[in-house]
């Protein structure tokens, strides 16, 4: 059996490698950039780090801010009509997961025009062309979506988050320069972070994972346990330096094998409830982590060796299974995210809706234990 890896072209890392953004557009020959952000960005003056370059080295560009936090089939309407006005031949993507996902749905139209109702593109996509170039700088230390090809569109009308996947979409370039991550404010460092986690370990225990997504996804789990306290609570340099490369290493990861029913579950929480999808996850891991543990103890126990836990060598499968559970919580309240479904909207009577959509979420089929709509509602309920 065949199995395939796709990553991106080019990647930068370290604090203050978005100086390389004015060679890299010159020397790729584009001449008008459309930039993808949002107003917070705008307003906190991070996305100004980004023009500012494109200014100083007299390069054209326009910007569309009107992204949503849980971005809109609405919202990237709006955005390839900007692209089309300005003529844009080039995409910069200065932001969090939000911002990149809305970029790539922009991208894939401008180039598959056909596509342009924006709901089609749900799932395995079967687009025709690679998609605009895109250049992506992550503000978040989170999502990865600038070395995916994976985005999440919500469908306003249908109260659904559309996960599509496309070797199309992926960034020609990705920026990772911690520096645009440090004015994060703490709950959504923790967030975003705690979705880096959700990535690495789903990535880790999914059905699809094999050798090298398993060395991507340990390694990104060792470096989330030992820097993401630091990167919330103290806003330590170097441990911000660390979880930006954490979340890129899991995304070269879970982009390949697919994730689990985390995020089936927590698409529904952020297309009903608009809750920020890091803290759906955080919310959700430790319940599902406890469902999933009765099929994947021995991969619980593999984790825990590496993150400080040798003695799980010797513990039984039930005592893994609890002391994973524990340890994930605990960074959790480490970082201060201690919310329920019932804290973001989630109500009794809604349950059995959300679990006939985390049914049908593309991720689902990936979780290493088989899932029911009754599971589903039951889990719902357990994380209330």
């Amino acid at each position: 059996m065949s199995e395939r890896f796709v990553l991106n072209e080019t990647a930068y890392f370290g604090r203050g490698c978005r100086e390389e953004l004015p060679n890299e557009i010159k020397m790729r020959g584009f001449k008008k950039v459309l930039v993808v952000t949002d107003h917070s960005l705008i307003d906190c003056k991070i996305a100004e780090k980004i023009t500012s370059l494109l200014d100083a080295n007299g390069i054209e560009y326009d910007v569309f801010a009107e992204v949503k936090p849980n971005p809109t089939v609405t919202n990237c309407k709006n955005g390839i009509a900007k692209c089309r006005e300005i003529n844009a031949d080039v995409i910069v993507a200065v932001g969090g997961g939000s911002v990149m996902d809305t970029a790539k749905a922009i991208s894939i139209v401008m180039t598959n025009p056909n596509r342009e109702d924006i709901v089609s593109l749900e799932g395995l996509s079967n687009t025709e062309n690679k998609g605009m170039p895109m250049i992506a700088l992550p503000t978040t230390h989170g999502t990865a979506a600038e070395v995916t090809i994976n985005y999440v569109i919500t469908d306003e009308e249908r109260q659904v988050k559309m996960v599509c996947v496309d070797p199309h979409d992926i960034p020609v370039l990705a920026i990772v320069d911690s520096e645009l991550m440090e004015s994060l404010p703490a709950k959504t460092a923790a967030a975003t972070g705690l979705d880096a986690l959700t990535h690495a370990v789903e990535g880790y225990i999914t059905k699809g994972h094999n050798t090298i997504s398993d060395m991507f996804h340990m390694k990104a789990i060792q470096l989330i346990f030992e820097n993401l306290p630091a990167a919330v609570n103290e806003k330590n340099p170097v441990a911000i330096e660390n979880m930006s490369r954490a979340q890129y290493i899991a995304g070269m990861g879970f982009s390949n094998v697919g994730l689990g029913i985390v995020h089936s579950m927590a698409h529904q929480l952020g297309a009903v409830y608009d809750t920020p999808h890091g803290i759906a996850n955080a919310i959700l891991l430790p319940t599902v982590m406890r469902f999933n543990g009765v099929v994947c103890a021995d991969r619980f126990r593999e984790i825990l060796v590496n993150i400080g836990r040798p003695d799980a060598k010797d513990l039984n499968d039930q005592d893994v299974i609890n002391t994973f559970v524990w340890k994930i919580q605990e960074l959790s309240k480490a970082c201060g995210i201690t919310q329920t479904v019932k804290d973001v909207g989630g109500r009794e009577e809604d349950l059995e809706m959300l679990a006939d959509k985390a049914m049908l979420d593309a991720c689902r089929p990936g979780n290493p234990r088989e899932v029911t709509k009754e599971d589903f509602i039951n889990l719902y309920r357990q994380a209330m």
